[in-house]
């Protein structure tokens, strides 16, 4: 019963953080034509925007912030593959517990930040220090949901490394062989 709660919550959180991520990708096609815009507005125009630079900058953040619980579903995340291969999986285990728990942490703290700061950008009306001058409260919107994500993927991590640690084995199937291949490289590493 626990154990399909468990696997339940870790799939949930799954497919929310997949698809923010993955719509998060989609704006890369917009920052790259708006890039290409400003370039041929000034340049072949004489013209150049007032709105492209910031635009192309809450993009670039956008696809980063909201792409970044996406790369940690994916373990594409940088990791000290020197000491961390070298150990068991179980080992590795604790490993990511320490490391997931120091990042959820981090992300509590930035996004209690974020929240705080969309209190004020929205009393405020905090704008963009530029000629264009966008309000600010869309992107500690972003923020806030940029580090729920990420805390969630997480948590989604770190259950799944307990559930293996105490059980021994995967508690989501498409995770079983992960662990398997991780075993496996180990037990080539050994011979």
């Amino acid at each position: 019963m626990l154990s399909a709660l468990l696997a339940s919550y870790c799939q949930g959180v799954n497919k929310v953080v997949h698809w923010i991520g993955l719509s998060a990708s989609f704006l890369m096609p917009i920052l790259a034509a708006t890039v290409a815009f400003e370039v041929f507005a000034r340049y072949a125009l004489g013209k150049p925007t007032v709105w492209a630079y910031d635009v192309s900058l809450f993009l670039f953040g956008y696809i980063a912030a909201l792409g970044g619980a996406l790369a940690q579903q994916n373990k594409a995340h940088i990791n000290v593959d020197v000491l961390y291969l070298q150990v068991s999986v179980r080992v590795r285990s604790l490993f990511n517990l320490v490391s997931y728990s120091l990042a959820i942490f981090f992300l509590w703290v930035v996004l209690s930040m974020a929240i705080g700061k969309l209190d004020e950008a929205i009393e405020f009306n905090y704008r963009r220090q530029s000629e264009w001058a966008p309000s600010m409260a869309h992107f500690w919107v972003m923020l806030v949901v940029a580090c729920s994500c990420f805390i969630a993927q997480l948590s989604s991590d770190l259950v799944q490394d307990l559930y293996y640690l105490v059980k021994g084995k995967s508690l989501l199937e498409h995770e079983s062989n992960a662990h398997q291949n991780c075993e496996t490289f180990a037990e080539v590493e050994d011979a």
